[in-house]
């Protein structure tokens, strides 16, 4: 009797719920699904769908989901662009170009101005640009998670010779897999981040002449050495990061959560406040993580970086640190936490070649301007930094001597096998 009052319950709920699908399939577009069906998510079925122009979200509660996978034909364009929307989820969803498309100036994903917006499971697969492959900018609570990005990475040129900071362009890979501005409380969690064709090889080099200066200005800024300016060239071809949340005194309250990154430039590049950074995996990166430009109250615990060669952990002021000024508050850099970390085969990465031995697992900086707010108060507790053979670094700490240098560096409890040179290039005070 139980049985026959609920098993038509259950089926008529099976059929109201198959009804209540919307998908693309039933349209000529996926573009004309979400303009007929308003606030509302739209299924994006197993198969390829093919646009030549991007796919906009607005409004409420809209969305895209499925297994479907998207082919944005039309290198000029992103792939979707989300704009001042609240609730907005995209899942499962592939997003992709054609093998001949992959270069790009566009992301795959774009979001601006939105409000709880949900990023979960998306694969965004060979979306080369200088921009983040999945870009979120003047945002609040976003969710970013379990998603892939894979190859995001292009040759380019990075062009610094406006004003009289550095003075020349270069050519270099650059590109980013999530890049977050002017951003609070985002989430970015469980997704992985890997570039699997630009590799920092000397055949890389040679091939597409990274590093090579393709105009200078008449004098040379002060960020660049003198021996850089006369050569001509620059080590510091590699630009971009796996996941970046950037935006000095704007971007606040971010959570970074067991992702993994693979092959970076820089694993995890910070310019914020009030930040988690836990149980991260950067595997092969130039740096493995780095917080600057009036980076505050950054706690930086229980990641593992492995094989990283320039440095694995790096905090610094940088050029948007500035001291308290016109009745504004300073922007500075501290009160954080290192704790509970692994540094592990340290300079054995894809990347020693170019660094060789003269670095350091922790970096501790002075500011990037004569004006710049040291930094001041971290705590470095219970980390960890091992290695199978010899060190390959000259110290485990490297600390700035400069009278701008860091101020109120405690260390306890870490475990820091000497470097060619010893623990740290001045005495390590509790």
């Amino acid at each position: 009797m139980t049985l026959r009052l609920f098993l038509p319950a259950f089926f008529t709920a099976l059929a109201c719920s198959a009804d209540a699908q919307i998908s693309a399939a039933a349209y000529p577009s996926i573009q004309a699904a979400l303009a007929a069906n308003p606030n509302k998510m739209v299924f994006v079925p197993a198969g390829d769908h093919v646009i030549t122009e991007k796919i906009r979200i607005r409004g409420e509660r809209s969305g895209l989901y499925g297994p479907g996978r998207i082919i944005q034909q039309n290198a000029e364009q992103p792939i979707i662009e989300i704009e001042n929307a609240n609730g907005i989820e995209i899942r499962d969803v592939t997003l992709t170009r054609p093998d001949d498309k992959t270069e790009t100036q566009s992301e795959a994903l774009r979001a601006q101005n939105c409000r709880d917006l949900v990023i979960e499971n998306v694969k965004v697969i060979n979306n080369r640009t200088k921009s983040g492959a999945i870009l979120v900018t003047d945002s609040r609570t976003t969710r970013i998670s379990r998603c892939l990005v894979r190859n995001y990475m292009k040759v380019s040129i990075d062009d610094r010779t406006q004003g009289d900071v550095s003075g020349y362009a270069f050519r270099c890979t650059d590109g980013t897999g999530i890049m977050v501005r002017y951003c609070q409380g985002t989430l970015i969690e469980g997704n992985q981040v890997i570039e699997e064709t630009y590799f920092p090889s000397k055949e890389s080099r040679e091939k597409f002449k990274l590093g090579a200066f393709v105009k200078k200005n008449p004098q040379k800024g002060p960020h660049l050495s003198q021996q850089a300016w006369d050569a001509g060239y620059t080590d510091n071809w590699r630009q971009g990061s796996a996941i970046q949340v950037t935006a000095p005194e704007s971007s606040d309250f971010t959570r970074l959560l067991g992702n993994h990154i693979e092959n970076a430039a820089q694993g995890i590049d910070l310019h914020c406040d009030h930040v988690i950074v836990s149980n991260n995996i950067v595997n092969h990166a130039h740096i493995g993580m780095k917080a600057m430009h009036g980076s505050r109250n950054v706690l930086i615990t229980g990641n593992q970086f492995t094989r990283n060669d320039l440095w694995a952990i790096g905090l610094m002021p940088g050029a948007a640190a500035h001291p308290a000024q016109d009745g504004k508050p300073a922007n500075a850099d501290g009160g954080s936490i290192i704790a509970n970390n692994i540094i592990s085969d340290f300079g054995h990465g894809d990347a020693h070649w170019m660094w060789g031995e003269e670095r350091s697992p922790f970096k501790f900086d002075a500011g990037q301007d004569a004006d710049d707010p040291p930094l001041t108060e971290v705590l470095i507790q219970g980390n960890l930094v091992h290695n199978l053979g010899p060190p390959r670094y000259i110290y485990d700490v490297l600390i700035s001597t400069e009278p701008r240098g860091p101020l109120g560096l405690h260390f306890s409890n870490n475990v820091f096998p000497p470097g060619t040179r010893g623990v740290c290039n001045q005495e390590l005070k509790p």
